[in-house]
């Protein structure tokens, strides 16, 4: 089982959101450091007052994760101040709705350089030393969209897809050889803000923020390969498997309105 106790553990949007309750968790469970990673100046100010009974076991870097740069210049900062990350979670991420004709480039563009590129790049930069340790816990936040096709969250689906395609072959391939895990997160829709607007599907209601959170948290220290939440979201790769494409789009979409949730989408303001 991984342990929180004593370790460094490094979260990308870290500083709202499940991020921060992550930490937050993170902190409880005895982690001698906490690296928040996150690109809003002013969540960072507001998490780190949060987090003042802490005291020097925080730690906070602007970073945005869309520009390689930016992630490996922070990564040797990162190295160079605390030696050692022991278990990174690759949380940041973001969304774009509406039919994909709608999408401007610069829309796409975006989306796959945060949620898919950054989580990439940001693994790739610390990769090494957690080799070095031969020890380790990487943690990335997919999304149940990344299960299933949806209309109107085209790049975000697609996007996701790539995280968990990524995702589960990085696992394979440190289980080769080393002793660090992989957990691949796929949650439906969260209330954090991130979704604002959704209808969620039938019999698959909005996650509560903390309790995922914790959820999460709990995966790590299990080890799980996989969390998928809620209930519906556990047995989509069942039903997948064994129903023919359009009476699976029957299902999904006439009767569970899986396809119609996005219909009343604004995002966060």
């Amino acid at each position: 089982m991984s342990t929180f106790k004593n370790k460094h553990i490094l979260i990308t949007g870290g500083a709202g959101g499940i991020g921060l309750l992550m930490g937050k968790e993170a902190l409880k469970q005895g982690a001698e450091k906490l690296i928040i990673w996150d690109i809003n100046e002013n969540k960072i100010a507001k998490a780190l007052n949060s987090l003042t009974h802490y005291g020097d076991r925080v730690f906070s870097y602007k970073v945005d994760i869309s520009d390689p740069n930016q992630i490996y210049e922070t990564a040797q900062q990162v190295h160079s101040e605390h030696q050692n990350i022991d278990i990174l979670i690759n949380n940041a991420g973001t969304v774009v709705g509406g039919d994909f004709s709608t999408h401007s480039r610069s829309d796409i563009e975006r989306l796959i350089q945060i949620n898919l590129l950054g989580t990439m790049h940001t693994t790739r930069a610390f990769l090494d030393s957690i080799i070095e340790q031969e020890n380790g816990h990487i943690v990335n936040i997919a999304s149940a969209a990344g299960r299933m096709a949806n209309p109107k969250m085209s790049v975000y689906a697609g996007s996701k897809w790539g995280v968990i395609g990524w995702s589960e072959s990085l696992r394979l391939e440190l289980n080769s050889f080393s002793n660090i895990k992989v957990t691949t997160v796929e949650p439906s829709y969260i209330n954090t803000g991130l979704f604002e607007g959704v209808s969620p599907p039938t019999l698959t209601p909005l996650l509560d923020a903390e309790e995922i959170s914790q959820k999460i948290i709990k995966a790590v220290q299990k080890n799980k390969i996989h969390l998928r939440e809620p209930f519906m979201v556990k047995i989509l790769p069942f039903l997948k498997g064994i129903l023919p494409t359009r009476l699976f789009d029957f299902v999904a979409g006439r009767l569970f309105q899986v396809y119609h949730s996005m219909d009343t989408f604004t995002g966060r303001t």
